[in-house]
């Protein structure tokens, strides 16, 4: 039977079925809708697999790992920016190794719908040396999870699968197998690998170094990677994940014009590559994200004409494939001149109405002609639209937690009344570490944390901050005297701009908690706050 689902949702089911005892992760679009269908997973709930999110991806990963050193399987799953947040540990467990089974899920944002940049996960895949999977369709997506479990136990190593936007956001029917038992408690036997002083990191990590033919032997034989080879030699196609799934919606029919070689695990299957590339007149790269296999094969066979894809113009470097476009790379020309915005006119995203974001950048605007422009630092949110007409309130936007350091920084620069903005879930996520850092050194910035008590942007995923900021702040040591509370509200405009007239003013570190539940949150999440509240005061 075919359960229609997400791509998103094929690969949480996979991991439920592949014997997974927890999935550790912080909300991040395309990603988010793994982890939830876990936690609303009621086989997951039987089965005591551990759901709740993390408060980043570093403490994420971290956790998987604890996990997977007690002999158990365990997920960890995040948006590629937050593969950066996570790669300390990333990096480091390719050299130490795992126990039990630990899959790292990657969702990259190819156009950026949702994010800062176009990264490409497949590299860090490289970098780390460990074996990367790109599943091209929702089946695959399902199927992999059980492969990949297991590949990660037999060579000791995480695996990253990676996937992109649209394969996580849309749907197809998906088989379902056989559910596997979760493993036992079984701590590893050396101990020593995980204990990374530089006399036992020498030692593992040139073991890692010596996976590399394993890696490759598995790569080649791997039913993931299938090369085929036709007559017409006119050109070969190489196709990378998703971009097999484009190729397969314009060639169903008549693949039989040309040599296709898909590639779904890495490292690369050399023998097959070369194998393709002897054997036709012109290579075409079919890959989501980076020209990384471009880029590789022009490294194999020293830089030839003869590799086209994303390098040579025949794709763009910037943005998603569709099948249009790969259809014209390879010499269809389907649907040449249909664009989306023929289909949909565009709008600009904007906040909700009634959002409490709202009502504080209207105070902020307020006194921005007292103090001088271009002196709010702002951070990754709802309130990020901020930086956008009509608002036009705050200057920047980088990462998860820059709105503080920056604003530090500024300061540091000799700019007076720095202000940064930033919400409550990355505050906790990232941000605790910079106010710290403001108070140690007596940084004379204004720091406000828009709270709304929930993810809002994610999709209003519980916030781990919600009723703690104040003991954090205080803990933290910012002066009580300078740690204010307001409610964003039209009512409260007048009280409002005060506090922060005041504040800004200040030589030293102050925090404004700008506290109003998401207009999102229904009545009953409403009440779980105020009781999660009372519960913690």
């Amino acid at each position: 039977m075919k359960n229609l689902v997400l791509g998103n949702e094929a690969l949480a089911q996979g991991a439920i079925d592949s014997g997974i005892s927890g999935v550790y992760a912080y909300p991040g679009t395309p990603s988010t809708e793994i982890t939830e269908y876990i936690q609303q997973s009621k086989i997951a709930k039987e089965l005591g697999i551990h759901s709740s999110w993390s408060v980043n991806e570093k403490t994420a990963m971290e956790a998987a790992l604890g996990m997977s050193y007690c002999g158990k399987r365990a997920l960890t799953v995040m948006k590629h920016v937050g593969l950066n947040v996570a790669s300390d540990v990333f990096m480091n467990m390719a050299v130490s190794g795992i126990n039990g089974g630990l899959v790292v899920v990657v969702a990259d944002d190819p156009s950026m719908h949702s994010s800062q940049n176009e990264q490409d996960s497949r590299f860090y895949g490289k970098f780390a040396k460990v074996p990367v999977l790109e599943p091209s369709n929702q089946q695959e997506a399902y199927n992999m999870m059980h492969y990949a479990f297991d590949l990660s136990e037999e060579t000791q190593l995480p695996v990253l699968l990676r996937l992109v936007t649209r394969l996580s956001h849309s749907r197809t029917g998906v088989i379902f197998k056989e559910r596997r038992a979760q493993n036992g408690i079984q701590l590893p036997v050396n101990t020593d690998r995980f204990a990374l002083v530089p006399s036992n990191a020498k030692v593992q990590y040139e073991k890692l170094v010596d996976k590399k033919s394993l890696l490759l032997e598995a790569s080649e034989k791997s039913s993931w990677n299938h090369l085929v080879q036709n007559k017409d030699r006119t050109l070969g196609i190489v196709a990378c994940g998703i971009g097999y799934n484009y190729v397969m919606e314009n060639l169903a029919d008549d693949l039989g014009f040309f040599s296709l070689l898909k590639i779904s695990q890495y490292p690369l299957p050399k023998e097959k590559l070369k194998k393709i590339y002897g054997d036709c007149d012109e290579l075409l790269v079919i890959e989501e994200g980076y020209p990384l296999v471009e880029e590789l094969l022009n490294d194999y066979f020293d830089e030839t004409p003869k590799v086209t894809g994303k390098l040579s113009g025949h794709l763009p470097q910037t943005g998603e494939l569709n099948p249009n476009i790969v259809a014209r790379a390879i010499g269809l020309y389907r649907n040449e001149t249909a664009q989306t915005s023929d289909l949909v006119v565009g709008r600009p995203p904007q906040l909700c109405d009634g959002c409490g974001h709202l009502d504080l950048f209207k105070v902020i605007q307020e006194i921005l002609p007292e103090i001088g422009q271009k002196k709010v630092f702002g951070d990754i949110g709802c309130y990020a639209l901020g930086a956008l007409t009509p608002l036009n309130t705050v200057n920047t936007l980088i990462d998860m937690g820059a709105s503080i350091t920056m604003a530090k920084g500024a300061a540091d620069a000799g700019i007076e009344s720095a202000i940064a903005v930033i919400g409550d879930s990355t505050f906790t996520h990232s941000g605790m570490t910079g106010l710290l850092e403001a108070i140690n050194e007596k940084s004379p910035i204004t720091v406000i944390i828009s709270d709304n008590s929930t993810v809002a942007m994610t999709g209003a995923q519980p916030s781990v901050a919600t009723g703690r900021l104040k003991d954090i702040c205080l803990g933290l040591g910012v002066d009580p005297k300078h740690l204010k509370r307001i409610e964003p509200l039209k009512k409260n405009f007048q009280k409002n701009l005060e506090i922060l007239r005041k504040e800004v003013h200040y030589k030293g570190v102050s925090v404004i908690l700008s506290e109003r539940p998401c207009v999102r949150l229904s009545r009953e999440s409403k009440e779980q706050i105020k009781q999660t509240i009372a519960s913690l005061n």
